[in-house]
């Protein structure tokens, strides 16, 4: 089975960096693409940033405007989210998510999911 565990979130101030991390735990399917999302209070879940586990690539959604990156670590099973130039609307819950389905953007395209870490961005 698959289980993600999220890390890394907490207070931060306006302009400050944040880097979060995802804990990957695969047991019934290798070659998949690890997402990252944002859900706000009221607000429908957002895609931020994804990696494809087998060679790095990714891609990025608009949210963030440019202002993070996301990397692995094969060695530790582990996804990064390296966000900087934090806004108080940055403030949200981040969630990794895993797809066999390859780079995607869309909520629906992945299939487990972390319980998420919580970040708030003060100013």
């Amino acid at each position: 089975q698959v289980q993600l565990v999220e890390s890394g979130g907490g207070l931060v101030q306006a302009g400050g960096s944040l880097r979060l991390s995802c804990k990957v735990s695969i047991r019934i399917f290798t070659g998949y693409t690890v997402g990252w999302f944002r859900q706000a209070p009221g607000e429908e879940r957002e895609f931020v940033a994804a990696v494809r586990w087998s060679d790095g690539d990714t891609i990025y959604g608009d949210s963030m405007k440019g202002r993070c990156t996301v990397s692995r670590d094969s060695a530790k099973n582990t996804v990064y989210l390296q966000m900087n130039s934090l806004k108080p609307e940055d403030t949200a819950v981040y969630l990794c998510a895993v797809t066999r389905y390859g780079l995607a953007t869309t909520r629906t395209s992945y299939d487990f999911w972390g319980q998420g870490t919580q970040v708030t961005v003060s100013s």
